[in-house]
């Protein structure tokens, strides 16, 4: 199916759903109604973002979802409290079969997202936290009138 315009805050709980948290805690801090024009297997992204947390963070008790304005672009950003990804890696993990057992994996991730000119990277400090950042153009981006102030 071809892209649409799809709730942000929904999808991430959709996404939640998908994984087995056990007693990790995560943080929806997305505002209601803001809308991404996104393919709809952008879901199975957050759930592969949520997922990696758990699968590779070791000690994350927290993940979190939020949204960022900055210039003219809007960010989506997926952060968590665990070990966070080796500078020399953040790009590899992006990359066609990377690591064993990824699932859906970062690369159909970016290649998902790209579809609508989202791109996506890891930003987070080794030792402190993952952070991946989804970069959406601001016309892929849309909020209801009271929220955009």
């Amino acid at each position: 199916s071809s892209p649409a315009w799809q709730e942000i805050r929904s999808l991430v709980e959709a996404a939640a759903g998908c994984v087995s948290l056990g007693t990790v805690s995560l943080e929806n801090n997305i505002p209601p109604g803001v809308e991404v024009f996104a393919d709809p297997l952008i879901e199975r992204v957050f759930t592969n973002l949520i997922d990696n947390a758990l699968r590779h963070g070791e000690k994350v008790t927290r993940i979190s979802f939020g949204l960022k304005r900055g210039g003219d672009s809007c960010v989506i950003f997926c952060e968590d409290d665990g070990v966070g990804v080796p500078v020399d890696e953040k790009e590899k993990i992006f990359s066609y079969a990377y690591g064993k057992n990824t699932g859906l994996g970062l690369f159909l991730a970016r290649e998902i997202l790209s579809i609508t000119g989202i791109t996506i990277r890891e930003t987070g400090n080794p030792g402190e936290g993952a952070r991946f950042e989804m970069i959406c153009p601001p016309d892929m981006i849309r909020a209801p009138v009271s929220q955009t102030g």
